[in-house]
């Protein structure tokens, strides 16, 4: 058996009630169910359709009777053909049962189901998921009902289409994927993976987690330092880059510092000697190890030899990479102008 669990770790387990949404299914669709080329858009309808084109609830009830061509696969939602319905079907009923046309933003596809659909390579596709998650606002009544589980929300995010498909941003989903868990292998999987692979930045999956309230769970604080490392890990690969597209001169890469003789001055990730110009890349802030970003006491010390410090984070290296970039020209320009920075004894981290 193929899934998640074979992918990446084992033991996964779901909270109660609930059941694990990782755990691939061996159940596959028919190869009826998977042969509909129309579009969910024709096979799967509410109520409220059906009787707008002159069914009544008679009519709508002999068709899902047994045999029938029809069957209803949730609350007013109904399926046009026997058999399993396939995964697209399965997304559009379950938007349909949070009472929402599929392009309309009050309703979005969130946990295992948008991370598949994201194309995360450690979650089973659609057709291996037991269950679909809809983020809904906070006001709607709506409960879990067959194969959907409700997620509610006080403001909604703005959705990400989709193959067509409204999802949740995948920080979002991610915790939302992640409340349904409690196995810290697993979800240092999602964490690696979604920074890894560029579908979310670290800072921006804290700031879900302390949202939902789930940093203290221990499956997640004790997964964390994995956001840190994938964090950290872009960022570098970012500054590197911008130091090549914009030619600007070679530092050496990932230094520490110590004056001659005496204390270390701590760590930086790239170091001009000739400038005497330092960068810092500010990680982010995660609980239970806090963050390695510099303290003001160290970018004093620096500065009061004479050492440019220049701190930087993973998101301006993504978002102004050309704004960081000319800060750091002009800081190497500026290095002259001022007293001789004090030496310092320049040694691999």
């Amino acid at each position: 058996m193929s899934g998640f669990a074979d992918r990446c770790v084992t033991g996964v387990r779901g909270r109660r009630g609930r059941g694990n949404p990782l755990r691939m299914n061996v159940n596959q669709p028919s190869p009826r169910a998977a042969g509909h080329h129309g579009g969910a858009a024709d096979t799967v309808v509410t109520e409220r359709r059906l009787k707008h084109r002159g069914l009544s609830d008679q009519q709508i009830a002999d068709r899902c009777g047994p045999g029938g061509p029809w069957q209803q696969v949730l609350p007013q939602v109904y399926l046009l053909h026997p058999g399993p319905p396939s995964s697209q079907e399965r997304v559009r009923a379950a938007l349909l049962y949070a009472g929402r046309d599929p392009r309309a933003p009050r309703a979005m596809v969130t946990g295992p189901a948008a991370l598949a659909l994201y194309g995360f390579a450690c979650v089973p596709a659609l057709a291996g998921l037991p269950r679909i998650d809809v983020l809904i606002g906070r006001h709607r009544r709506l409960r879990d009902a067959g194969d959907v589980a409700l997620h509610r929300a006080d403001e909604l995010p703005q959705p990400r289409d989709v193959a067509g498909v409204p999802c949740a941003p995948p920080a979002r989903a991610l915790a939302d994927a992640v409340a349904a868990l409690d196995d810290v292998d697993t979800v240092r999987v999602l964490f690696a993976e979604a920074v890894r692979r560029g579908h979310c930045e670290a800072q921006a999956v804290i700031a879900e987690l302390t949202r939902g309230g789930l940093l203290e769970a221990p499956h997640v604080c004790g997964a964390t330092d994995v956001l840190r490392a994938e964090g950290r890990a872009l960022a570098e690969e970012r500054l590197y880059a911008m130091v090549r597209r914009h030619r600007l001169p070679d530092p050496v890469w990932n230094v520490r510092l110590t004056l001659p003789g005496g204390p270390p001055l701590g760590g930086v990730d790239a170091y001009w000697p000739e400038h005497a110009v330092a960068l810092v890349i500010e990680a982010c802030s995660c609980p239970k190890g806090g963050t390695d970003s510099w303290s003001a006491r160290h970018r004093e010390r620096l500065e009061a030899l004479g050492i440019t410090v220049l701190p930087v984070t993973a998101d301006a290296l993504r978002d102004a990479e050309q704004q960081q970039a000319g800060v750091v020209l002009s800081a190497l320009m500026a290095s002259g102008e001022g007293a001789p920075a004090a030496y310092v004894v320049v040694t691999p981290r």
